[in-house]
């Protein structure tokens, strides 16, 4: 599944918003979009919307896999406590301040 699927961030100066925004596609498909902020090797994630229909087939994890490829430093801010175990399966620690952060080794 994994080679079907594209992610592509838009800058957030190309629409003008305080956001990157990155778009989950499969098979050409768009299944879902993530609301972001790049500075340099730094992804902070607010949030990664799966567009309810393609829920649960492991989108959200190939995005955040995919970030992890491609950025030292991912911060998912001010995590839900319903997505938390979510965060911990992918490595994510705990940053007493309800962030969850990863970092490349």
């Amino acid at each position: 599944m994994n080679q079907n699927i594209r992610i592509e961030f838009i800058p957030r100066d190309a629409q003008k918003s305080n956001y990157d925004w990155a778009n989950i596609s499969y098979d050409d498909i768009r299944v879902g979009k993530a609301r972001c902020q790049i500075s340099d090797d730094t992804l902070i994630i607010y949030s990664i919307n799966i567009f309810p229909e393609y829920e649960g087939r492991g989108f959200g994890k190939t995005f955040v896999e995919y970030a992890k490829n491609h950025f030292s430093k991912i911060i998912a801010d001010r995590v839900r406590f319903s997505a938390i175990g979510f965060w911990e399966k992918l490595g994510f620690i705990d940053n007493k301040d309800g962030n969850w952060i990863y970092e490349r080794k």
